[in-house]
């Protein structure tokens, strides 16, 4: 079967500002989103894609854009699509995260059902079968080796690389995935298998450095025992 490449799409103003975005219509890239799916579209240039398949909103598409241009065919799959958080779409997390129904959201999320949308279980099936209707799809017509990418957002993904590795949904937000990051999943007839997750490149040194300049180290001024 066949590698799939996951990818999420780059950051946005709602990601920044810490808002829900959900399914809202004209949420795009910012500049720092633009700035690290163009690094990506580097990492990612020697690498022979056979297809990608994405997420039907414009941040999706977008992140597709700089990433492949015109040289490999994207598919819309609507079971990519974010998950329709109902009417906590377009709040702050903030606010929702004194929400009673938050503590769902983190430690049992196979129960949520959000507020006039849709169930976390529900979106989770409709991925991986996504993923996984692709995959068979896909090494049908170009073989076993097929290398193929999939651009979503942060629950699906997570959702995915879950049943991949055989994690309960209920475990899924154990597993952190950011924006214009990649996680690879290599799909077979005994199984599946992680094999990355949540690669940024070297964004993720930069970011660990930074919060070490803010942390002050154990024992005192940084170089002392």
């Amino acid at each position: 079967m066949g590698t799939l490449l996951l990818i999420r799409h780059g950051r946005t103003d709602a990601n920044a500002t810490g808002v829900l975005a959900g399914r809202t219509p004209g949420v795009v890239l910012d500049e720092v989103g633009r700035t690290t799916t163009e690094s990506l579209a580097k990492r990612l240039a020697a690498v022979k894609i056979a297809k990608v398949v994405s997420s039907p909103l414009e941040r999706t598409l977008e992140t597709a854009s700089i990433l492949f241009a015109k040289d490999v065919e994207v598919a819309l799959e609507d079971r990519l699509l974010e998950c329709d958080y109902g009417d906590w779409q377009g709040a702050k997390l903030s606010e929702l995260s004194v929400n009673e129904l938050w503590p769902i959201v983190q430690q049992r999320p196979d129960e949520m059902i959000f507020p006039n949308g849709e169930s976390m279980n529900d979106m989770s099936s409709r991925a991986c079968l996504a993923a996984r209707e692709w995959d068979a799809k896909l090494s049908s017509e170009h073989g076993d080796n097929v290398v193929w990418a999939a651009i979503s957002h942060g629950d699906i993904i997570k959702a995915i690389c879950a049943d991949a590795m055989g994690l309960p949904l209920r475990k899924f937000q154990s597993l952190l995935i950011e924006p214009a990051s990649v996680s690879v999943i290599h799909y077979s007839e005994t199984g599946s298998a992680v094999s990355k997750l949540n690669d940024t490149g070297s964004e993720w040194l930069s970011k660990l450095n930074a919060e070490a300049v803010k942390t002050p180290t154990l024992g005192g001024e940084s170089g002392k025992d």
